[in-house]
């Protein structure tokens, strides 16, 4: 969890300070696409601030109120993300790109600035700044990534597009997600400004940011979707939850799994709870110590199993 908060913090303060330099590249030189980015940055730091907000929340014990803990605060704070952050950025970056487009761009300032006694053509700052974001965003995708791939390797998911429908951490979900966007918006955004300036038209500057935009919006509802499965109370994968149940249903003195249900109640945090009929000459308190021994099983074959309720049955 500090490993964890350490890296959202840094990603904080590192987006909050690419925001304001492309706020100013777009000041200096009136590009959409640095605009659109702008709004992109902007988000992603509110992303953090959710972030923060529900990994704190999260953590909380549990208590009366709230028995199973606090864990699903990550999957709501996640799903604003998606639709008050990636959404409102998506939406006003598309509609700054489309608005310059209808009107032929915009009009962008090519005369030298000066600054410390130098001139410099300004679009080299959105440039620099652009490069630097790149940079940046491929370290932090870098660690999603590797984050991303050590959950594939131990729940034996083979794609990227399975993780990401199977996976309960939304925390690495929406960094992986962020960061995909980022490298990418901020490539668009690049290409962009550089054609612009190339071949004299605003167009392809209107374009990107256009184009920027409508990146955000489609995949602020892909992770919606995703967090609202969770928030709905999914089940672990079907291919998975056979093996937990194969478990029960193969120990001593079980005849048969009347019952079987899982369900996650934060991230990577499962809850087992089962109906299981036992052998009708099996005494009290073995069949108590049956059930331990269920449920040190089943937390031993899946580590994200924290919460296991069995319902003993006799078959007279």
């Amino acid at each position: 969890m500090a490993s964890s908060t350490s890296v959202v913090l840094a990603a904080l303060f590192a987006n909050g300070a690419i925001a304001v330099l492309k706020f100013g590249g777009f000041l200096l030189t009136g590009s959409p696409a640095m605009l659109s980015e702008t709004y992109h940055s902007i988000s992603d730091t509110g992303n953090q601030i959710f972030l923060l907000v529900g990994i704190r929340y999260g953590a909380q014990e549990a208590n009366r109120t709230h028995p199973f803990g606090h864990g699903k605060a990550q999957f709501f704070y996640s799903f604003l993300v998606s639709v008050m952050l990636f959404g409102i950025a998506g939406w006003e970056s598309a509609t700054h790109g489309y608005e310059a487009l209808t009107h032929g761009g915009v009009h962008r300032t090519n005369e030298p600035v000066s600054l410390l006694g130098t001139t410099f053509d300004p679009v080299y700052v959105n440039y620099a700044v652009l490069l630097g974001a790149i940079a940046f965003e491929a370290y932090a995708f870098h660690k999603a990534y590797q984050g991303i791939t050590r959950q594939m390797a131990a729940h034996g998911w083979e794609s990227f597009r399975e993780a990401f429908h199977k996976t309960s951490d939304v925390t690495t979900l929406t960094a992986l997600t962020e960061d995909t966007i980022a490298l990418a918006g901020a490539g668009i955004a690049l290409l962009g400004i550089y054609l612009s300036r190339v071949y004299e038209n605003p167009i392809y500057d209107a374009g990107a940011a256009l184009l920027i935009g409508i990146l955000l919006m489609g995949f602020a509802v892909a992770l919606a979707w995703e967090n609202k499965r969770l928030l709905l109370g999914e089940s672990l994968p079907e291919p998975a939850e056979d093996e937990l149940r194969a478990i029960v249903a193969g120990w001593d003195g079980v005849t048969d799994v009347v019952d079987f249900r899982t369900v996650y109640f934060g991230a990577e945090e499962l809850l087992v709870a089962a109906d299981v009929a036992f052998e009708p000459d099996l005494d009290t308190e073995t069949i108590d110590e049956r059930i331990t021994a269920i449920e040190l099983a089943l937390m031993d074959h899946d580590e994200q199993v924290q919460k296991v309720y069995i319902e003993p049955e006799t078959i007279e």
